[in-house]
């Protein structure tokens, strides 16, 4: 193995379930964001026009740096060895990202927010934290 580059199946389990559990993140906080989008306009968005949203939407924008996360996580996997710079680097900012704050702006108010009036919200919410925890741990060896 190179210097490091983890090619460890656990790191790369670790990974698989960080990635699912940002995904699962994404799609609670989606659905509210869905609601509140309903709630104003009277209309459910097609599929084709709530990835419009998510996409164009300032009222989705907030999401979008847990999508990008995703989407990076999704990439660092496609990688045959994945360096352990990349891996401490996604674990760090997925830890950041998904700390809520009850005074803060952004997406950590909106987040504090989901956490405290979503069940699914706060199962996702704790799901990722174990996922950044187990990540964040010595890599095995």
């Amino acid at each position: 193995m190179l210097e490091g580059v983890s090619d460890d199946r656990t790191t790369r389990t670790r990974l698989v379930t960080l990635h699912e559990q940002l995904l699962s993140v994404h799609k609670a906080l989606l659905a509210i964001a869905r609601a509140g989008y309903e709630r104003t306009h009277g209309l459910a968005p097609t599929p084709g026009e709530l990835l419009q949203l998510l996409i164009r939407d300032d009222g989705f924008a907030w999401l979008r740096s847990v999508s990008d996360l995703a989407a990076r996580t999704g990439e660092l996997l496609g990688k045959k060895a994945i360096p352990q710079a990349d891996v401490s680097a996604i674990a760090r900012d997925a830890g950041e990202l998904l700390t809520p704050n009850e005074v803060g702006t952004g997406f950590a108010k909106k987040y504090f927010d989901a956490l405290q009036s979503s069940p699914d919200v706060a199962m996702a919410h704790a799901g990722a934290r174990l996922a950044i925890a187990a990540l964040s741990a010595n890599p095995p060896g």
